[in-house]
């Protein structure tokens, strides 16, 4: 076996003592120029691979986020496999956790001591929670001196980190208001758990300010709830909706990937997307893309969400921003195929 290469047999090969090397591989300005050449070229020369845990403990920093995502079935996997939100809220998160030279460790939330625990251990700089925050847990890391990024967070005790999120209420009032305004009157709306879940909370909400404001009765609504957000879960959702037979006309489906799980359900019984059912997301997740019909959808850039939480978190890091900010990200209604005029 290879015998590591120590900062010792660097300073040896380059004829300067460890501490200078230490100053190169840390980016101490206390070398000349000339000196640090010599430096870079016995690390290269002899493959010489940093101690960065090392280098994290002394500089007390170690360039690293935390992700936490909800935890599920023992296992991260599904969140990845069956929900493309995530897939691309954390791409943007890579993409400048990369160009600011950190790198991301993604975990999932069980008890508030572990997660305390994890953070403490990787000596994380930073964490970002996408899902639920739980109270207990809020209570377990304030003693944690590290910046917080909450991602579509509407709990009080929230307030002393950063928030980033979109105007749900306004989405499910868009959603709500297209649909209305192409004759529907009967709106079937699918969401993931309204009693604990505040964004769906939101939207419904905002499709209810649609309903009163075209003086329809609030019966207009009829409510799903899928305990979840999966293909599968939207595929369930659509075989309960098929046993309110011709009762309902249009689907205000709280995520992309529910509204395709819904199609295919449909679809596969006969039902023509939007003859028979007009149908709304929301997200306008790439996978839209090669749909079939065409989603029309309430479109957040989850790409860009990923991007500006990472950049949040970094600037808190690096102490470019001292106090907790809001930020509300823009949203729009996008129309394709999948919604249509009644008679």
């Amino acid at each position: 076996m290879k015998q590591k290469i120590t900062i010792r047999d660097v300073a040896k090969y380059a004829g300067v003592s460890s501490a200078t090397v230490s100053y190169v591989v840390n980016g101490i300005n206390k070398v000349s120029e000339e000196t640090r050449e010599k430096v870079f070229e016995a690390i290269k020369e002899l493959d010489y691979q940093p101690d960065f845990t090392a280098i994290s403990l002394s500089k007390k920093k170690s360039n690293m986020i935390g992700v936490m995502m909800p935890f599920f079935d023992h296992s991260l996997a599904p969140m990845f496999r069956e929900n493309y939100y995530y897939t691309e809220m954390i791409g943007g998160m890579e993409y400048i956790a990369r160009k600011n030279k950190f790198d991301l460790l993604i975990s999932s939330v069980r008890e508030p001591q572990d997660c305390k625990s994890w953070v403490t251990k990787r000596h994380l700089d930073g964490l970002i929670f996408l899902g639920l925050f739980p109270e207990e847990l809020y209570e377990e890391l304030k003693s944690l001196a590290i910046p917080i990024i909450l991602i579509d967070n509407y709990e009080e005790f929230g307030k002393s980190h950063h928030n980033i999120r979109i105007d749900d209420e306004l989405g499910g009032y868009l959603a709500g208001k297209h649909l209305i305004d192409r004759g529907h009157k009967s709106i079937s709306f699918i969401g993931h758990d309204l009693a604990n879940f505040p964004v769906d909370w939101n939207r419904s909400n905002g499709l209810k300010k649609a309903v009163k404001e075209a003086n329809l009765s609030p019966d207009a609504v009829t409510y799903f709830e899928g305990q979840g957000s999966s293909f599968e879960i939207g595929y369930a959702m659509g075989m309960k909706l098929l046993e309110l037979g011709d009762e309902t006309t249009a689907i205000f489906a709280s995520s992309d990937i529910l509204a395709m799980g819904i199609i295919k359900a449909l679809q596969e019984r006969g039902k023509e997307i939007p003859k028979d059912y007009s149908i709304v997301g929301f997200d306008d997740l790439a996978i839209n893309m090669i749909s079939t019909p065409g989603l029309t959808t309430i479109r957040q850039d989850v790409f860009n969400k990923g991007v500006v939480s990472a950049q949040t978190i970094i600037d808190s890091i690096e102490q470019r921003i001292t106090v907790p900010v809001n930020v509300t990200l823009p949203i729009e209604l996008v129309v394709r195929e999948s919604t249509r005029c009644l008679n």
